[in-house]
C-alpha cells in the first residue's frame, strides 16, 4: 500500500482510504469490525467517516457509524489517520445543520465523543453552506485547529470556485486553510478534471476521491433490465445513486469495459480502481464495502498496473458518454 503526502502538508496517508458509510445500516457492528480488520491487515491506515453516517441518512441513525469506528479504534487510535465531516442535519432544530460557528463547534465535540478520541486528524465540511459566510465557517474551523481538536481541515463536494474563494479567505484573514478536497471521481464521472484538479495541483491541495467504483456500478454486477441487487448502494441509497449512474449509456459503457478486460483475464473492478489510483492528482481513493471479502477483492486493484492500451480504453469511456447530464454535484 503506497503512502502519499496530503497536499502541501506533512501528513502522510495511504493511497486507499477506508470509507465507512455502510457501517450501522448495511453492515452490523461485527461485519464492520471485520471490514476494518481487513483494511488494517491490507495496510490501510486512513479512515473516512462523517457525523451523519450511515447512509441512508436519518436522524434516528445519524452518528451510529462514528460510534462503531470509535469502538474499533480503542487502543490503536494513533496508528490511523482519522477523517470525519460535519454540515448535515443532526437534529430537529434549525441550527442542527449547516456550517455556522454554532453548529461547527457543536459538531466537532459530538464527533469526538462518538469516536472516543480527543482529536481528529482531518476535519472536513461535507458540502458548502450558502446560508453561512465562508469566513464564519473558516474562523470556527481555525478555532478547532488552534484548540488541537483537529490537526488539518478539508472540504467535500466543493466546486473549484468555492474552494478558490475559501483559500483566498483563509489567506486574507490568516486562518487555517483547507488542505484537502473530497470530490466524486471515477471512469464515468470526470468533471473535476477541468477546473478542480488544476486548482488543487497549483495550490497544493490533497485530493481524496470518493465513488472510485461509481458506488459499485463499475463492478458490472448490475443489469439494465433488472432492479438493483439487494444491499447495494443502488438499492439502499436509491434515487441518489440511480440518478448518477443508472442509465443506458452507463450500462453500455460498463459492458464494453467488462468485455475488454475479461478478454485480458482482468477484473473491471480492479481496472477501475487502478485507473483512479494512477491519476497523478489523486492522493487517495475512498473504498467502501459491505463485507470483508468484498473489500479484499476490491483491493486487488491496488496491485494492478494498466498498460497503455488499457489506460487509453478506460480514458476513452468518458468521452463517449452523452454530455446532457445533470451538472449538479450530488452529495453522497
Amino acid at each position: 500500500m503506497k503512502v502519499k503526502r496530503l497536499g502541501r502538508t506533512g501528513l502522510k496517508v495511504t493511497e486507499v482510504c477506508l470509507g465507512t458509510m455502510t457501517f450501522g445500516f448495511q453492515c452490523d457492528e461485527k461485519t464492520s469490525f471485520g471490514i476494518m480488520d481487513t483494511a488494517a491487515e491490507s495496510g490501510i491506515s486512513f479512515i473516512d467517516t462523517a457525523d451523519v453516517y450511515p447512509v441512508p441518512v436519518s436522524l434516528e441513525t445519524a452518528g451510529r457509524t462514528e460510534e462503531i469506528v470509535g469502538r474499533w479504534l480503542r487502543g490503536r487510535r494513533d496508528d490511523f489517520v482519522l477523517a470525519t465531516k460535519c454540515r448535515m442535519q443532526m437534529g430537529p432544530g434549525p441550527n442542527d445543520a449547516g456550517l455556522s460557528r454554532k453548529h461547527v463547534l457543536a459538531a466537532i465535540d459530538a464527533s469526538l465523543k462518538r469516536l472516543g478520541t480527543d482529536y481528529i486528524d482531518l476535519y472536513q465540511v461535507h458540502s458548502p453552506d450558502a446560508d453561512t459566510p465562508i469566513d464564519e465557517t473558516l474562523d470556527a474551523l481555525d478555532s478547532i485547529v488552534q484548540s488541537g481538536k483537529a490537526r488539518y481541515i478539508g472540504c467535500s463536494n466543493f466546486q473549484a470556485w468555492q474552494l478558490a474563494k475559501a483559500l483566498w479567505t483563509s489567506d486574507r484573514l490568516r486562518l487555517a486553510r483547507f488542505d484537502s478536497v473530497q470530490p466524486r471521481y471515477n471512469l464515468l464521472y470526470r468533471e473535476i478534471e477541468h477546473e478542480l484538479f488544476p486548482l488543487c495541483k497549483d495550490q497544493g491541495i490533497g485530493v481524496i476521491v470518493y465513488n472510485p467504483l461509481a458506488g459499485g456500478f463499475l463492478t458490472a454486477k448490475h443489469r439494465a433490465n433488472a432492479p438493483p441487487a439487494g444491499n447495494t448502494r443502488f438499492a439502499v441509497a436509491g434515487k441518489l445513486y440511480l440518478d448518477r449512474y443508472w442509465n443506458d449509456a452507463s450500462f453500455d459503457a460498463v459492458e464494453r469495459l467488462r468485455a475488454f478486460f475479461e478478454a485480458r483475464g482482468k477484473s473491471l473492478t480492479h481496472a477501475s480502481l487502478a485507473w483512479v489510483l494512477q491519476q497523478g492528482t489523486v492522493t487517495s481513493a475512498i473504498v467502501g464495502a459491505t463485507s470483508a471479502e468484498q473489500l479484499r477483492d476490491t483491493l486487488g486493484g491496488v496491485e494492478l498496473e494498466l498498460d497503455e492500451e488499457e489506460s487509453d480504453k478506460c480514458a476513452q469511456v468518458w468521452y463517449e458518454l452523452p454530455r446532457a447530464r445533470d451538472p449538479r454535484i450530488a452529495l453522497r
